[in-house]
């Protein structure tokens, strides 16, 4: 039960940490204006993101346009673009494997080397990719306090943390968490005295079943 209690828990942090990976790559709050001069009233707000950069005016009116030439964008949002889309994909074959891995431990519950296959690359896949969702968020992350205490940098273009970078750690934790879990079950399903020997306690259940055992409880009487 304990075991079962730990892949369904799993699996809920590897599907919210792929839902929370794939939100984080297509939200466009990565980057967030900051208001830092002593004006209180803000008419605008820029986003920029992954894919597009956006302009919320008071609140009310949204304006959003994709990057035009993708050979123009810098090196290190072409790479955050291949990190985050290599990371969904990882997320959802990760998920997938978890959810075999689960049905198998329910359907044949004599057999934990077979299950260990599945968990294994369950927990393996969901290590990956939070560690491919940490490295862009955080370069990001970083990059953005650097510039922000940056003298050197104009006012205008300083940026804050945006919502999508929150996501983002959020959902790496989860999937560490998950991938960790599955690896663990594999630890304990290859460490379980059945998988080394299953048909052991077999034998020992059918060698005292033999015509020697009738012979000798008539031979006592006798």
């Amino acid at each position: 039960m304990a075991c079962c209690a730990l892949q369904i828990i799993g699996l809920i942090f590897g599907g919210v940490g792929m839902v929370g990976t794939l939100a984080a790559t297509a939200m466009p709050q990565w980057r967030v204006s900051a208001h830092i001069d002593s004006n209180i009233v803000v008419f605008e707000t820029i986003w920029e993101g992954l894919w597009m950069d956006c302009i919320s005016q008071m609140g009310i009116r949204l304006q959003c346009k994709f990057y035009d030439s993708i050979l123009a964008l810098p090196p290190p949002l072409e790479a955050f673009r291949a990190l985050m889309c290599i990371a969904v994909l990882l997320s959802i074959i990760a998920f997938l494997m978890a959810i075999v891995g689960v049905k198998y431990t329910h359907w044949t519950k004599e057999d934990p080397q077979g299950i260990s296959i599945f968990m294994l690359a369950a927990g393996v896949a969901f290590l990956l990719t939070g560690i491919l969702v940490l490295i862009p968020v955080s370069w990001t992350g970083g990059s953005i306090v650097h510039d922000f205490y940056d003298a050197k940098v104009p006012t205008p273009l300083k940026r804050e943390l945006g919502a999508a970078l929150y996501v983002g750690w959020v959902s790496a934790a989860l999937l560490i968490i998950a991938g960790a879990m599955y690896c663990s079950f594999w630890c304990w399903a290859g460490t379980t005295p059945k998988s080394r020997d299953p048909s052991l306690p077999h034998h020992r259940l059918h060698r005292p079943n033999t015509a020697g055992g009738p012979l000798l409880s008539m031979q006592a009487y006798v």
